[in-house]
C-alpha cells in the first residue's frame, strides 16, 4: 500500500509539472459499439481545464492501457463511464495511481469527458465518463471535465446499455468477466490513440 501512494504522489506531481506546459491535444477512440459495427470518437482534452487529469490521461492512453477497455457502465440519459484495463496486471499496476482533483472550470454538459472519482479528495485514478446529457449536478462535486467531444457523439449514445457489472470482479478478472456474464452485451474502445 505503501508502495501504491508513493507510486501515485510521483505520478501526480509529475503530472502537474507535466500539464503546465502542455497544449491542447486530441485522442482518437476507436470504438465497437456491438459486433461488427464500430465508430470513431474523438476527444480533444484541454489542459488548462484540468491539468492534472489531461496529464494522467494522455499517459494513460499513450502506454495503451484503455485498449480493449469496455464501458461497463452506460445509463442512459446520465453517463457512460470507461477506463477499467482489460488486463487485470495493467489495472493493477497503473489503475490504482490516484491523482489530486482539479479545481472544476468547465461544467459537465453533453459530450464533456470527467474522471470518476470515489466521495473523497483526490480519488480520481483512470475511470472516465462522457456526459451523455447535462449533468451539472456534478459539478459541486468536485467532476472536473479535462475533455469534449469533438466528433463522433453519435457513436457514444448508440452505446449498448450496461449496469450491473461487479466493478471489483472486473478489475481483478478483466475482460474475461464481462466475456462470462455479458457477452457481447458491452461496447468496447477497441484502441485509443493521442492523434
Amino acid at each position: 500500500i505503501l508502495a501504491q501512494a508513493i507510486s501515485a504522489q510521483a505520478l501526480g506531481a509529475r503530472g502537474e509539472h507535466h500539464a503546465a506546459s502542455m497544449a491542447t491535444y486530441s485522442v482518437e477512440l476507436r470504438v465497437q459499439i456491438r459486433g461488427g459495427e464500430e465508430g470513431v470518437v474523438k476527444i480533444e482534452v484541454h489542459p488548462e481545464w484540468s491539468p492534472v487529469g489531461a496529464a494522467h490521461f494522455k499517459e494513460l492512453v499513450e502506454m495503451g492501457f484503455y485498449n480493449q477497455a469496455r464501458f461497463h457502465r452506460v445509463i442512459q440519459g446520465f453517463i457512460a463511464q470507461v477506463g477499467i484495463a482489460a488486463d487485470p496486471e495493467l489495472y493493477n499496476k497503473y489503475g490504482t495511481n490516484r491523482i489530486k482533483d482539479d479545481p472544476v472550470k468547465q461544467q459537465n454538459v453533453r459530450g464533456m469527458v470527467t474522471f470518476a472519482k470515489r466521495g473523497e479528495p483526490d480519488s480520481r485514478s483512470c475511470q472516465f465518463f462522457f456526459n451523455f446529457v447535462d449533468n451539472t449536478r456534478l459539478d459541486a462535486d468536485g467532476f472536473a471535465p479535462f475533455a469534449k467531444v469533438v466528433s463522433g457523439m453519435e457513436f457514444i449514445d448508440k452505446l449498448q446499455v450496461t449496469e450491473g457489472v461487479d466493478q471489483q470482479a472486473l478489475k481483478e478478472e478483466g475482460n474475461k468477466y464481462l466475456d462470462k456474464y455479458f457477452p457481447g452485451k458491452v461496447s468496447e474502445i477497441v484502441e485509443a490513440k493521442v492523434v
